[in-house]
């Protein structure tokens, strides 16, 4: 899973110069064409959103905007690729995501196999049922 994280301007929600807008464009094209992109989304500064906190039993919402805007994702890809190394000579192709200095995670995710020895014995993948990626 990649990772868009957030700037300042991306919280304020100003949108996107056109230029950026085409030049993602090309890309995320690449990327299907690759056979790369499995899912996209671009969010709503955190304003919108709601975080929900839990302690034991308990559960409290916490009403956006969010504090620590190095913390927070603007975006992210889903994308199949071989390894770690296809997924960086993908993000380094990336045009800049923002107007300024930004940054890009890269985080794999957990496959069935990485956590077999944790699971209730019997316990199979939900491919289809729940999704093809990872265990959720």
């Amino acid at each position: 899973m990649v990772f868009v994280l957030a700037t300042p301007e991306s919280e304020a929600g100003a949108p996107p110069a056109p230029e950026m807008f085409e030049a993602m464009d090309r890309y995320n094209d690449e990327l299907v064409e690759a056979g790369v992109m499995v899912a996209a989304a671009g969010l709503k500064p955190s304003v919108n959103g709601k975080r929900v906190a839990f302690d034991g039993a308990g559960r409290t919402v916490i009403d956006g905007p969010f504090a620590e805007t190095r913390e927070l994702v603007a975006g992210f890809w889903i994308w199949n690729v071989k390894d770690m190394d296809e997924a960086v000579a993908w993000v380094k192709r990336c045009p800049n995501p923002m107007p300024g200095p930004s940054k890009i995670e890269i985080r794999p995710y957990y496959e069935y196999e990485d956590l077999a020895e944790f699971l209730p014995p019997g316990s199979t993948p939900h491919d289809g049922e729940r999704g093809k990626l990872g265990v959720a």
